[in-house]
């Protein structure tokens, strides 16, 4: 079973994106631009990343695994 964590080799703030973006299997300056594109239109976007960072655990080399 898949499981979202920060990305530790994907990481720019927090891992946040890049987690997301391995999470999906998809690339992780979509995941960027959209996060910035929500942040500057609907105004949460900084607010949600903050969030996010705080619950998503990190990435350990045990949980590669799983």
């Amino acid at each position: 079973m898949k499981k979202l964590y920060k990305s530790s080799s994907q990481k720019m703030i927090a891992g946040v994106c890049g987690g997301i973006a391995e999470y999906f299997g998809i690339e992780v300056t979509i995941v960027r631009l959209v996060w910035v594109a929500a942040s500057l239109f609907l105004g949460s976007g900084i607010l949600l990343y903050i969030i996010a960072a705080i619950i998503i655990p990190k990435q350990t080399p045990e949980s590669e695994w799983e």
